[in-house]
């Protein structure tokens, strides 16, 4: 068995509002056609479930991160209070650091918290890929000012599909932006 280049349609839908946006979304997606982006100048509430984007993974980095910053608070305060110059402060001997854990919860909780903060803040910035220098990603500016767009890859009999269901649900404009050509990734070899 060999393997088959498949040839998409890349299809823009333009809308004027989100309602009928979300609308052709559910459609598309009961359809069984796999919406690839929508790109809008504002938040829609509850996009995110409707085109079938993945539960993000930022939480877990945010826990990541905020070990790490209480590691690096706990060594610091070991450091820094018990070990290089232990001081007798009010009475209170720092010869060891269990003795003093309650004094040094505050800069343990802020040092979890802006590790947990930066973190997700680079992580988000390296995962969008928004560094400084990098063009763009929009395909149609008019969705920074007062559209909305959905950004669609399907095959020709998809196609026709999608631009009846997008044109049903108030689509001002239904646009083909080209083909791309899609080699596949797997190849499954017949064993019998």
């Amino acid at each position: 068995m060999g393997s088959k280049a498949i040839n998409k349609n890349i299809i823009h839908g333009i809308f004027g509002d989100e309602e009928p946006l979300l609308a052709a979304c559910k459609k598309l997606r009961a359809a069984g056609i796999r919406v690839k982006d929508v790109f809008s100048p504002m938040p829609i509430h509850g996009i995110d479930g409707v085109i079938g984007v993945p539960r993000t993974r930022m939480a877990i980095c945010a826990f990541i991160y905020g070990l790490t910053g209480t590691g690096l608070a706990t060594l610091m305060m070991w450091y820094m209070m018990v070990s290089d110059f232990p001081n007798d402060v009010g009475g209170k001997p720092n010869w060891l650091y269990y003795l003093n854990i309650p004094a040094f919860i505050p800069i343990t909780f802020e040092s979890a918290v802006f590790c947990a903060a930066h973190g997700m803040a680079l992580t988000y910035l390296l995962r969008c890929w928004l560094v400084p220098g990098t063009k763009a990603k929009n395909p149609d500016p008019r969705t920074t000012d007062d559209k909305f767009m959905i950004y669609l890859e399907l095959t020709d009999e998809q196609s026709k599909k999608a631009e009846e269901i997008m044109k049903s649900n108030g689509a001002e404009e239904v646009n083909y932006k080209g083909t791309i050509h899609i080699e596949p990734e797997y190849v499954l070899e017949e064993s019998h």
